[in-house]
């Protein structure tokens, strides 16, 4: 099941605004509980391509819908979110 448009919409609002991936993924862990949230450096996904940028993070989605969970740019295809932190930012 993927994401609705107006939880995506909260999630990029609320990434927009956030003091830095930590934070963010705290803030989304509490609002939205199931979820799947995942941290990582901006390192670890720097050959793929962004769902959203901000200056401080990037938001990436996750496709769980099969056996191996990949990242995608479609949002209808999201079941999960992964939000990577800038170099130097947490």
């Amino acid at each position: 099941m993927s994401i609705p448009a107006t939880d995506l919409a909260t999630i990029e609002t609320l990434l927009a605004t956030a003091d830095g991936a930590r934070a963010g993924v705290q803030a989304l862990r509490e609002l939205f509980p199931r979820l799947p949230v995942t941290r990582c450096d901006a390192s670890d996904v720097d050959t793929e391509t962004a769902f959203r940028d901000w200056p401080h993070l990037s938001l990436f989605l996750v496709d769980g819908a099969d056996h191996c969970w990949k990242l995608t740019t479609d949002p209808e295809r999201a079941t999960g979110v992964v939000v990577a932190a800038a170099r130097g930012l947490g």
